[in-house]
């Protein structure tokens, strides 16, 4: 078995130095990244560009409609000429001013809510890139601590196993000690697959520009400290982009309601028409209008009021989703703090301390091999929940920066 755990103990060495080795990207460099390689960034971009299109769509006059006709013409009383008959006609619908300023009203509120969805698309893109690259960073810190274990189970069951050479210590002792080495050897073969799936994830989220091989620079530091909850709260309704979506989305259904009012108006267009016969010329001047007597716009309208009420549905829904969603992060974040605290100024420094005490003990021969692994394990289980509080803090963090579409100062390592 020592031979099979000295190979697997260098595998993963190697493996982690030439992870460690390649290009490091810090989390600025991983987001800027992402607004380059993301290919929803650049279709998010487009629809901006086409809602801004539709604006000079909607400033656009009608076209003129012309009419040529030409044909025949025949005598049908003695003495009347013969010959080829002319009409031409023009027509040009006049644009009421009233339905041309809310057209364009409703696309300028369209344009608004897409900019921002594109924002909202933005800042969820960019907090999963900061969760991926915490996970990774947790993931590495894992399995940095998964080695330092095996490395220390190595010397503790090489040691035991001298002393079960030599008669000092039952052979149940390097049993026991060699359990646990291929325990630490699994831990750390998990570990490091779960370091390959956050990295995984992280390139997911960026694209290709990220190459495969690829390492992250950071550490799980401090995260400044929040304001009141209400302050957060009153912040969130202002800034958030998805709120901004639904608020001009709600805007454009009031605007779409007016403007289909405003089309049950008439519609007018000037006419002027011209026809040549072999003997008169005729030139007309007019007016076409389209009378609203059986249609008068009642299915458009109702439906545009029924839109309205369902926009504004759903932004009071998710109004208060999200004070939920923020008054969840708030908490959380507090908790974790109040965890990692603790386990920085106590319980990690006692768990070393009690290690520390029982490697001596056990190697004096006072304390039995089954009080070093406890410690061990109280160790191990203690830096893990250290690590797992960081992250924990860190994703509420995010979460907050998420709603509330702005960064914590001092959340970046």
């Amino acid at each position: 078995m020592k031979p099979i755990t000295l190979l697997v103990s260098v595998c993963l060495a190697g493996v982690w130095s030439c992870a460690t080795a390649a290009q490091p990207y810090t989390l600025d460099q991983l987001l800027s990244l992402a607004m380059q390689g993301n290919k929803g960034v650049e279709a998010a971009a487009a629809g901006v560009d086409a809602a801004r299109a539709g604006i000079a769509s909607a400033a656009a006059y009608p076209n003129p409609e012309v009419e040529y006709t030409s044909g025949r013409v025949s005598a049908r009383v003695p003495g009347a000429a013969t010959g080829t008959g002319q009409t031409v006609a023009i027509t040009q619908r006049i644009d009421l001013p009233s339905q041309r300023y809310l057209r364009q009203e409703m696309a300028r509120k369209t344009l608004g809510a897409t900019a921002a969805g594109q924002d909202q698309f933005v800042v969820e893109l960019l907090a999963q890139v900061k969760r991926g690259f915490y996970e990774t960073l947790r993931r590495e810190a894992e399995f940095e601590a998964t080695l330092e274990d095996l490395a220390l189970t190595q010397q503790l069951h090489e040691r035991a196993q001298v002393r079960v050479d030599v008669g000092d210590a039952p052979r149940y002792e390097a049993i026991r000690v060699g359990a646990e080495l291929l325990n630490a050897q699994k831990n750390s073969q998990s570990a490091l697959l779960r370091v390959n799936q956050a990295k995984s994830f992280l390139r997911g989220q960026i694209g290709e520009i990220l190459p495969v091989g690829f390492a992250v620079e950071g550490s799980m530091g401090k995260v400044a400290p929040l304001t009141t909850l209400e302050e957060l709260r009153q912040t969130m309704l202002s800034t958030n982009p998805e709120l901004i979506q639904y608020r001009r989305e709600l805007e454009r259904a009031g605007v779409a309601i007016d403007y289909q009012r405003a089309l049950r108006m008439p519609n007018v267009a000037l006419k002027a028409s011209s026809t040549r016969d072999p003997e008169v010329r005729d030139t007309q001047f007019g007016i076409v209008m389209t009378l609203p007597l059986w249609d008068r716009n009642r299915g458009p309208i109702d439906e545009a009021a029924a839109n309205a009420i369902r926009v504004r549905g759903l932004l009071e829904a998710r109004e208060f989703e999200m004070t939920q969603q923020l008054d969840s992060a708030y908490q959380q974040y507090q908790i974790a703090a109040s965890q990692v605290e603790a386990l920085e100024s106590g319980i990690v420094r006692q768990a070393e301390s009690a290690l520390r005490v029982a490697e001596a003990a056990y190697r004096y021969g006072e304390r039995g091999i089954i009080d070093y692994l406890d410690a061990q394990r109280v160790l191990r289980t203690a830096r893990n929940d250290l690590i797992a509080a960081q992250f924990d803090l860190h994703v509420a963090a995010i979460e907050i920066e998420r709603l509330l579409a702005k960064p914590l100062t001092g959340t970046h390592p």
